[in-house]
């Protein structure tokens, strides 16, 4: 198939243009501005691809809280611009949406976990879950969403919507938490500074993501909706656990100071997915158990 790429310098977009290459598809990486929109339908129309792959976004979260209007320009008008020259095509099979499980932001549970109340069980978020959206960054993936669904339900846009969870493995940006607590602790051998303590949020290992992905794609025929899909895997840890977890690999005996980054206007205190509609979709789910894909990560920097 011709599968346009967008974001396809980022994390995962360099990541997955490879693969589907070597899976024997056409993959083309998008040149244009997404804001730009007279030249983002020229080259959208031009191509005429079978699949859209939509990763192009700002994505550091905290980041959004003090740059709130560029990331709803590059977020939110960039997928707008693209699903308008999307819907002028008519070979097109799907257009999949990078979202985020940021979008469920507060729920119930959030401020009982603030206080330090934490449930036996942890809530599992799903594709019914509501959601409501506390940073910019959350804001803007869910009005794209509702635009998605709007573009489907007006022009009859065939797509699919991947609400991702935290991914890790990077090899070049320690801005992500996994990685920058790891840069740390490798850097600084008596203290580190880092932010929340008690948040909880569940992690995914890149190659289980670009699996996720590449089976999502090959499986294109069965989406005939505006499918919404979480993608797990509900296995949430606190910051502060996650912390301890990357000292006992690197046997880091070093002192942590919590709270030395900029306060986050409204933390979000838990995000935790599940992954059984996907499954039930392309027979995909995670397979790199949290402690295996962490010593992958600390062998990448060290």
């Amino acid at each position: 198939m011709k599968i346009l790429v967008t974001g396809h310098s980022g994390f995962i977009g360099s990541h997955i243009c490879p693969i589907l290459e070597q899976q024997g598809h056409r993959v083309y990486k998008l040149k244009n501005d997404l804001l730009d929109f007279a030249d983002i339908s020229d080259e959208v129309y031009t191509l005429d691809p079978d699949i859209i792959v939509h990763l192009g976004a700002r994505t550091e979260v905290g980041k959004s809280f003090y740059e709130p209007i560029a990331f709803s320009q590059t977020n939110f008008v960039g997928t707008v611009n693209l699903v308008n020259a999307a819907v002028k095509l008519k070979n097109l099979k799907c257009f999949i949406f990078a979202s985020t499980m940021e979008v469920y932001g507060w729920q119930p549970v959030s401020d009982s976990i603030k206080d330090g109340n934490i449930p036996d069980v942890l809530p599992v978020f799903d594709e019914l879950t509501p959601a409501n959206p506390n940073a910019p960054y959350a804001v803007a993936k869910h009005a794209c969403e509702k635009y998605i669904e709007y573009a489907h339900r007006s022009f009859g846009l065939p797509s699919a919507m991947i609400r991702q969870t935290n991914t890790y493995g990077r090899k070049d940006n320690d801005f992500f938490v996994v990685e920058q607590i790891i840069t740390q602790m490798l850097k600084n051998k008596k203290a580190i500074q880092l932010g929340y303590q008690y948040p909880w949020r569940n992690f995914l290992y890149i190659d289980d993501m670009i699996n996720m992905w590449t089976s999502l794609i090959n499986n294109v025929d069965s989406i005939d909706n505006a499918e919404l899909f979480t993608i797990g895997p509900p296995n949430a840890l606190s910051i502060n656990s996650l912390a301890c977890a990357i000292a006992e690999k690197l046997n880091w005996k070093g002192h942590i100071e919590w709270n030395a980054k900029p306060p986050r206007p409204g933390e979000i205190y838990l995000l935790n997915s599940g992954s059984d509609k996907i499954k039930s979709f392309t027979g995909w789910e995670p397979v790199t158990e949290l402690h295996e894909g962490l010593e992958k990560t600390i062998n990448i920097w060290k």
